[in-house]
Order: structure tokens, then sequence, then C-alpha cells
């Protein structure tokens, strides 16, 4: 099973456009508290064998990237069979570390609002549809609750983040 970061909801519970406007909120939250770091504070590891906030930012921007598309797949197919993804090499690969802190901050902004857009959309009788990974299946609505888990788990790791 994989690490998860939330509960799951029953199935039936849950709606699209409050998912979607938690998500907006979380973000909005954390963007504005993070605008504030000084540049060099970004760049410093948050901890010995820890990432700095320029590579946590970046490792949150390539969950977005890899749950989108679990998130538009799985409202096309019933089942989806995609490979999870290698974190840390794609945090090394994307250069995170030397990219300005507002770039990675921005795109990380617009690529969980226009996630956000996407799960408004979805409609309620495809949360049920399945992902399929090496550490077993999950369903796309808990998929949702768990992405906005991650989300809040890494942000509360970083300086001037409030919850």
């Amino acid at each position: 099973m994989p690490l998860l970061y939330t509960e799951p909801s029953d199935l039936s519970t849950l709606e699209p456009k409050k998912l979607a406007a938690e998500l907006r909120a979380v973000v909005e939250q954390g963007f504005d508290g993070l605008c504030r770091l000084p540049e060099p504070l970004t760049s410093q590891p948050l901890g010995a064998n820890k990432w700095s906030a320029k590579q946590v930012v970046g490792h949150l921007i390539d969950s977005a990237a890899n749950n989108h598309q679990r998130f538009v797949r799985l409202q096309i197919e019933p089942d989806l069979h995609l490979p999870g993804y290698k974190q840390e090499e794609w945090v090394a690969v994307q250069c995170y570390a030397v990219m300005p802190w507002m770039q990675a901050l921005e795109t990380w902004r617009v690529f969980n609002q226009h996630l956000a857009y996407v799960i408004q959309h979805i409609k309620v009788e495809h949360l049920g549809r399945v992902w399929h990974f090496e550490e077993g299946p999950m369903p796309l609505g808990f998929l949702i609750e768990d992405y906005i888990g991650h989300l809040k788990h890494h942000l509360k790791q970083l300086p001037n983040y409030s919850a």
C-alpha cells in the first residue's frame, strides 16, 4: 500500500466542486505565505539530507504533473495502469535547486489552479474509477483527497506556511 496522507472518505460523500475549492484554498494560502520567503533561504536544505524549499515546491510541481495524467485519464478509462515516478530523480533532473523561487512558486500555483479546474468538472460517477500501480489500486476520489493531503503535508514543512 502506498504512503497515504489522509484517510479515504466514502466515495458517495465526495463532491468534485468541494474538492476543487479545498485545493484552491490550500494553494492560495500556501502561495501567499511562501511569496515572502527571501530567495537565499529557499535554496538552503530544510535539514540534514532534506530538500530545500525550492526542491519541495519542485516536487509538488512534479506531483501535480503526474496526478494531472491520472485525473484526466481516469475520466476517459475506468481502469488505468500507469507507473508511479522516481521523485528524487525528477527533482534532480529538473534542477529545481537552482530555479528562481518565484518561477517555481508561480508554476506550482498555476498548475494547481488548472488541476482544481479539472477536478471541479469530474463527474461524480467517475470518482470510483481505479488507478492501478505498483503499490495497489486507488480510486480517483481517494487519489484526489490524498493529493490534497500530500500537498498539505509538504507545505507544512516549509517556512512561512501556516495552516
